[in-house]
């Protein structure tokens, strides 16, 4: 990623969560994969991410690891995985990395957490720094709302973004961060800057898939742009296949097993007690 950016070529990340969308993945132009907390609420459908556990997140990060060997691949530090202390949180971390080969992981970082960064930087693991909107926050911040949208939040932000890099961060994500001020930080950032939700200026840009392929129904973020509509073409397709079993169109002859010719002579034969 680094290379990326001093070259000045776009870093492109998708989070994604389960295997099947991360073989697909990687046969793309895709540069990372980030199996982010935000499972809790695609996946199980929670309304946070905060229910999102060390041993769920452990168990799909590695089966993403396993559909895409080869693509960068991030893992998403949990709500209480990294806040309990410098000591949970490199136990944490070596877990992505031993269990799953993650190549980094992303905390999502205030001043209170540069011990961590650094004292997981120092264990030798490459770290994000996740700032601007952080999604583990709202039982504290209730709503979210767009990050430095004053001058006064935006050179706090910049500073907290200088603090990540000082303590060992090797890569910043951005989210929900006004356009004006990610593109600030990431002139000033020598380490790779990720946004979402951050315009632009960013070095790159990373979106949720089923936002990307267009699963998600409802309201979705402002920034979340869909590059197919899949939820239609899936909902087709579930009701086309009941209705084919409704009929007893499916399964037909080409999609049954079949004996082998003569046996099943032989097993009439069988069951009349001819043999």
């Amino acid at each position: 990623m680094l290379d990326a950016k001093r070259q000045g070529r776009k870093i492109v990340a998708v989070s994604c969560y389960d295997y099947t969308t991360a073989r697909l993945l990687a046969q793309t132009g895709v540069d990372m994969i980030l199996v982010g907390d935000s499972a809790a609420q695609v996946i199980l459908g929670y309304d946070s991410t905060l229910p999102a556990t060390m041993d769920f997140m452990v168990a799909i990060t590695a089966a993403v690891r396993r559909g895409a060997p080869d693509v960068c691949l991030v893992a998403d530090m949990p709500f209480l995985s990294y806040q309990l202390g410098a000591y949970e949180a490199v136990k944490n971390a070596g877990r992505f990395v031993v269990e799953c080969g993650a190549q980094m992981v992303k905390i999502e970082a205030s001043g209170a957490y540069t011990d961590v960064i650094r004292a997981v930087s120092e264990a030798g693991m490459a770290v994000m720094a996740h700032i601007g909107i952080k999604p583990q926050s709202i039982g504290r911040v209730g709503r979210f709302k767009a990050e430095a949208s004053t001058a006064e939040m935006a050179a706090e932000l910049i500073a907290l973004a200088e603090q990540m890099t000082n303590a060992g961060a090797v890569s910043l994500l951005l989210e929900g961060v006004c356009s004006e001020v990610a593109q600030i930080i990431t002139q000033r950032s020598e380490v790779p800057v990720i946004g979402i939700g951050s315009g632009p200026g960013c070095d790159g840009q990373i979106l949720i898939a089923p936002d990307v392929l267009g699963l998600t129904q409802g309201p979705k973020p402002k920034f979340a742009k869909s590059f197919a509509n899949l939820a239609d073409a899936t909902i087709a397709a579930f009701t086309e296949y009941a209705g084919q079993v409704k009929a007893g169109r499916y399964p037909d002859v080409e999609h049954c097993y079949r004996m082998k010719t003569g046996e099943m002579e032989r097993l009439q034969n069988l069951l009349r007690g001819e043999e």
